[in-house]
């Protein structure tokens, strides 16, 4: 074999490797990277769901305080957290739908319940006897959204850590 065709190829080949070297990393990085936007767009939706929810839970329970259980024949206000909770069906674990129809059962009662003053509301605070119907919500939505955030890193560290002990023992990683 003439060794000019030697070179050409040698040449060829450096060149193929080094282009699909290129694409494979440009394909990956812009995996990475869509994946990123993704999680990034799930986790704003579901914090302006929760967001929306504790505001209008906030609103409704206050007003469920407030009334005598006489006073109470619109059950439109409800209609709004029961939307919420429609929509957290799609995108949350059931804990967080548990907790926001704990909340609501939670209201409900409220309505239920003897009008309660302000000086009313002072000494349940005082006495830790005030129920916060949306505490454990509040904290579950915060589990929740570190663990979305927190799930990626640890797959990807896993990854790694098979791909290095496969690599320490001479053989293929397999995913």
């Amino acid at each position: 074999m003439d060794p000019g065709y030697f070179s050409a190829f040698a040449a060829l080949a450096g060149s193929t490797i080094g282009a699909l070297t290129t694409l494979g990393a440009s394909w990956l990085t812009q995996r990475e990277q869509l994946r990123t936007q993704q999680l990034t767009h799930d986790i704003e939706r579901r914090e302006d769901l929760y967001k929306d929810f504790i505001e209008e839970a906030s609103k409704v329970y206050v007003d469920a305080i407030e009334r005598e259980p006489a006073e109470v024949t619109d059950a439109s206000k409800m209609v709004r957290l029961y939307a919420l909770i429609s929509r957290m069906r799609v995108l949350s674990s059931s804990p967080i739908i548990e907790h926001a129809d704990h909340v609501v059962r939670t209201i409900i009662d409220t309505y239920l319940r003897p009008k309660m003053t302000l000086r009313d509301v002072s000494e349940m605070l005082k006495t830790s006897a005030f129920v916060d119907p949306l505490r454990d919500f509040s904290e579950a939505c915060r589990e929740e959204l570190l663990k979305i955030v927190v799930r990626p890193r640890a797959r990807a560290s896993s990854l790694a850590r098979r791909a290095e002990k496969a690599s320490n023992r001479g053989t293929t990683p397999r995913f």
